[in-house]
């Protein structure tokens, strides 16, 4: 054929069209921006994620529901043991009687003021016969038939507004909606603190039929332990952990028209505009009445056996390092989100896992794969394995990753003791971001949050807590989404998840992503992959006041400022933090050093060995034995829940509270300055586990 020249200039133009359209889709589509995985093991790792195998565990977790406890819990146990097993891994199970509560019968009626009767269905509509009832597991049996009352969120401050407007809400029954920071513990409590007669509590922004069941107990374990003791059911320290009045969860709608019904004195401004401008609730009135509620339960408390259940690949060179990870397997209902979403996604990990050593990888330390029973009851199963092993936990457990929800819908959300950032934020720019065709990550947490964005784990709502805040090992706690309207529900199905939460369980193999590849770091790398500079800068943080808002340290700044003013000094931490910092700068240069010494003999492997070490036991130095005033068994100084739920502080939680007692009870400066000692010995005693020295 032949060509004319203006034919072989539109030909050239049109190939070069397309080269440059195939050049720029390829980049696009396989562009790396970030350095590659520094192991063949991790890439082997990455490139074995299967959505439709995870998507397979997770339909069959949550085909029965399997409530902690129950025959149904048993099976899934086993599921998970076998799971294990089949992927050759070695398996076990940790078996434990602990303190349980079901509920027996539950009924409640509205008589509203104009005679008419109304009797409320208890169970979301449809639910199959083996789900169990919404209660209030701990929840004391009782009834009552009295005025209803709306508590708010039944913090401190709403009894103060109800009791300005001159209500009293003595033998009444409360209807409270869940929030303001308050567990429903808590709330049951401050209730009972104030002659309430029973609690009704609600869950707003979910399904209007959803109820989200939940435990009333205080703390974390079995009831029946303290320290490892078996107590008696009527020993007092089993007794406090549980409210004095009964309560019971409500459906949104249920509470709703309730709420409708009740006259009294209007709900106080900044209840209403907590509800939004669209929620007719701002006409609402708070009562006590008119409308009476008659409220029934009655539950039983049983020994019950509990199972966790461990897949352990021991280290080749370390075997008495452990890396941990842990994911709950009980639910409420079905647990699609909560918690089998993680494990499902740790079910994966142990697939990949597997993979890799029929590939001849093993780890150089342990890798431990932890799934916990009756965490919804209050940490229970994570709790009393820690205590059983405290000891050795406290000298070989390097860090603890917990995924309790993996996917509750988009976006990236972790906590993280602050040794541990560099790391996470480096395994984020190695996985795909599950909700972008060609982004990592990295990139769209980053971009969504205008910033790296780790928040740290004062709270204590999953099984991350006994490992940091009982026994000091390093932890991160990971999910996809801030939160979901089947929580607790027996909506959190296997369906919700398909038609919401992951579809095409994208989110579930990127969380197993991230979670497995922190694992391999931790399991091989010559050197613990921690950088404690990021600590010392989250404490310096403390000791500069370098915040553009109001954070929660400036908070406590300003609270100092207002309530002590220049009576109490601060000296004392701003000096132990500046010896923790000389320390972290110091193990950084002695960290650069050995990992570019690429020696084997003996004495370097020592000196690897003995800075791992150091590295994985400065956690522990935030312990004190005697733990936060009031609540012994928290031993982190730096990172734990504070009492005081109206001052919003996370940090230093044994001087938030003493703060807050200062403001109730003037002459409490010697208790202040005695935890600020408290505190800046604790980091005294960090900065010292990092030196390694004797003073």
């Amino acid at each position: 054929m032949v060509f004319s020249g203006k034919n072989q200039t539109h030909t050239l133009l049109f190939f070069l069209t397309l080269s440059l359209l195939t050049l720029y889709a390829l980049h696009h589509r396989h562009r790396h921006p970030f350095p590659s995985p520094s192991s063949p093991a991790a890439t082997l790792f990455l490139s074995s994620g299967s959505n439709s195998t995870v998507a397979a565990y997770l339909r069959q977790l949550t085909l029965r529901p399997h409530l902690a406890g129950t025959p149904l819990s048993l099976s899934t146990a086993l599921y998970v043991l076998n799971q294990f097993r089949s992927l050759g891994l070695p398996a076990h199970t940790a078996n434990f009687s602990a303190l349980l509560s079901y509920p027996s019968h539950s009924s409640l009626s509205a008589h509203f003021s104009n005679g008419s009767i109304f009797n409320f269905a208890i169970s979301e509509p449809s639910a199959p016969n083996d789900v169990v009832p919404p209660y209030h597991a701990y929840s004391p049996s009782g009834s009552a038939h009295a005025p209803a009352v709306f508590l708010n969120c039944g913090s401190e401050r709403d009894y103060l507004a109800l009791a300005a407007s001159g209500v009293d809400v003595r033998g009444c029954v409360g209807l409270l909606r869940r929030g303001c920071g308050l567990s429903r513990h808590e709330a049951a409590a401050n209730a009972a603190a104030r002659g309430v007669a029973a609690v009704l509590m609600y869950t707003e922004g979910g399904f209007k039929e959803g109820v989200e069941r939940g435990t009333v107990m205080e703390g974390l374990g079995d009831p029946l332990r303290a320290g490892g003791e078996r107590l008696e059911e009527g020993d007092p320290r089993v007794v406090r952990r549980f409210p004095g009045i009964p309560s019971m969860p409500l459906s949104e709608a249920a509470a709703e028209r309730i709420l409708g019904s009740l006259e009294g004195a209007r709900m106080p401004l900044e209840w209403r505009e907590s509800f939004g401008t669209g929620n007719s609730t701002r006409f609402w009135g708070v009562g006590p009445g008119p409308t009476m509620l008659n409220f029934t339960y009655q539950g039983k408390q049983k020994m019950e056996t509990i199972h966790n259940v461990f897949a352990v690949i021991k280290g080749s060179e370390e075997a008495d390092r452990y890396v941990l990870l842990g994911n709950h397997r009980d639910a409420w209902t079905y647990g699609a989100v909560d918690p089998n979403s993680g494990t499902a996604a740790l079910l994966d990990i142990a697939r990949r896992l597997s993979l890799l050593m029929r590939s001849g990888w093993r780890p150089r330390r342990t890798i431990i794969l932890c799934s916990w029973d009756a965490e919804e009851f209050g940490m229970i199963g994570s709790t009393e394995w820690v205590e059983q092993n405290l000891l050795n936990l406290g000298s070989k457990a390097v860090a603890y990753f917990n995924v309790d929800c993996a996917v509750q819908g988009p976006g990236l959300f972790v906590s993280a003791t602050p040794q541990l950032d560099d790391l996470f934020v480096e395994v984020t720019k190695q996985v795909k971001d599950p909700d972008s065709d060609n982004e990592y990550v990295y990139e769209r947490w980053v971009a969504a949050n205008r910033g790296v964005n780790i928040q740290r784990l004062s709270r204590v709502d999953s099984d991350f807590a006994s490992f940091l805040q009982h026994a000091g090992v390093a932890s991160i706690d990971l999910y996809f989404g801030i939160d979901f309207p089947a929580y607790h529900t027996a909506f959190d199905s296997y369906d919700w998840m398909m038609n919401f939460g992951d579809p095409l369980f994208h989110r579930h193999v990127a969380v197993a992503g991230i979670w497995g590849l922190v694992a391999l770091r931790l399991a091989d790398d010559p050197i613990l992959p921690f950088n404690y500079i990021s600590y010392a800068t989250e404490l310096q943080d403390f000791r500069l006041w370098r915040f553009a808002n109001l954070t929660a340290l400036q908070k406590y700044k300003n609270a100092l400022s207002t309530l002590l003013g220049e009576s109490i000094s601060l000296d004392p931490i701003t000096a132990a933090i500046q010896e923790f910092t000389t320390a972290a700068y110091g193990t950084d240069e002695e960290i650069k050093k050995l990992r570019v010494d690429g020696s084997k003999d003996v004495s370097t492997l020592l000196r690897r060995r003995a800075l791992n070490d150091r590295l994985m036991l400065a956690e522990r130095g935030f312990l004190d034995p005697e733990g936060l005033p009031g609540r012994q068994w928290l031993k982190h100084l730096i990172y734990g829940p504070c009492g005081d739920t109206e001052s919003k502080i996370e940090f230093f939680p044994g001087i938030a509270d003493c703060i807050s007692e200062y403001r109730e009870r003037r002459g409490e400066e010697a208790r202040i300055r005695h935890e600020i000692w408290r505190v800046s010995r604790a980091i005294q005693r960090a900065a010292s586990a990092l030196r390694g020295e004797l003073t």
